[in-house]
């Protein structure tokens, strides 16, 4: 059995949780910067880093510690952070892949990446550190994601797109074949992508459209 903690105390920490066989996973702790409950009544939550101290120092067991870090949306950069930030204080990174999710044998993944139920990341796919790929999305053959990428519920990337550092892709967004979406750019719920999108852009529509940049 293999300790996990979890940082965030939302909704993606349950989401996390299912995905991790309860057989092979043990959840231990969470953590949170806010002053949240937990989102589990048999697991404790601590506040931010002095929490996370706190527990380590009180921690009796010497075995290696997994850890998830729960932050969804556009906030990708923040979960790298602290993604590292938990590799340096000694966890070892989670790569959470669902029971039922499809991945490529030839599929590259990052550590810490999240591929959940019902996903599919296909042939020769790369996905990089704290990648989301969320229920339902599929990744399609030759994809690049960078670090930090979430991509949203039913989203679908054709093949040999790229998607470079912490953007965010929309539920039910669809990209067409070999485009490219800008580092942090936004690609709004539903939106149909038929050209390349710019880094920090914001777009929206069918076809998708500039808001903002």
């Amino acid at each position: 059995m293999k300790d996990v903690i979890i940082w965030g105390g939302a909704g993606q920490a349950r989401v996390l949780r299912e995905a991790l066989p309860s057989s092979d996973f043990q959840v231990i702790a969470v953590f949170d910067n806010r002053s949240v409950p937990s989102p589990f009544s048999d697991v404790p939550i601590y506040l931010g880093q002095e929490g996370f101290h706190s527990w380590q120092a009180s921690r009796t067991g010497a075995g290696q510690v997994h850890a998830c870090v729960a932050i969804g949306g556009s906030r990708g950069s923040d979960r790298l952070f602290l993604l590292e930030w938990l590799q340096q204080q000694g966890m070892q990174p989670l790569t959470v892949i669902h029971p039922r999710a499809f991945v490529a044998s030839d599929a590259k993944i990052g550590k810490g990446a999240q591929i959940l139920a019902m996903s599919a990341v296909c042939s020769n796919a790369t996905l990089g550190c704290a990648v989301i790929v969320n229920t339902s999305a599929s990744i399609d053959h030759d994809c690049v994601i960078g670090d930090g990428v979430h991509i949203g519920p039913g989203a679908n990337l054709a093949g040999e797109v790229r998607v470079d550092e912490y953007a965010f892709i929309g539920a039910g967004a669809v990209v067409l074949p070999r485009l490219k979406i800008g580092r942090s750019a936004i690609v709004g719920a539903g939106a149909v992508v038929i050209r390349d999108v710019a880094a920090d852009e914001v777009v929206v529509g069918n076809p998708a459209t500039g808001l903002r940049r």
